[in-house]
């Protein structure tokens, strides 16, 4: 079986990878169109190309979702180039994302200790969320798409 066991190919869905481009840092997602999270991380911006060229022979990825502001022209045209077989590309509107990706932190990682005396809109997060937000930007899509439906 060329996907692991838990991989989507053997759940006969389509996966979306979901990509949140920066300057320093890339988050990258990858979600059923269920809503299920296969996988997300962020990686330095250099790595980009490789990690998703890595998931995708991971993962049956047939669209790829990006936000639209940061450095999006940009990450598009070398998606493009760099990419030995370019995805389907759609940009999602990214407007208060990581805003959202705080609090969905949150709510996958709990806080302990001293975070859970803090109130919610002073708590920091203990590491970068961009891959977070790939999950939002995926959700976004699919929420978009099911509008149209």
């Amino acid at each position: 079986m060329p996907y692991p066991a838990s991989a989507p190919a053997s759940l006969g869905q389509p996966v979306i990878l979901g990509f949140d481009p920066g300057r320093q840092k890339c988050g990258l997602a990858v979600m059923g169109v269920d809503r299920n999270l296969f996988a997300h991380e962020v990686v330095a911006a250099e790595r980009a190309i490789a990690t998703i060229q890595a998931l995708r022979q991971q993962y049956p990825i047939s669209l790829l979702v990006m936000g639209d502001q940061t450095s999006a022209r940009q990450w598009k045209q070398t998606l493009e180039t760099g990419l030995p077989d370019p995805l389907r590309l759609i940009l999602v509107d990214e407007r208060y994302s990581t805003l959202e990706a705080r609090d969905r932190y949150w709510q996958m990682y709990p806080p302990n200790g001293l975070q859970r005396l803090l109130p919610p809109g002073m708590r920091t997060p203990p590491r970068p969320i961009d891959d977070i937000v790939a999950i939002l930007l995926i959700e976004r899509y699919l929420d978009r798409l099911s509008q149209t439906l």
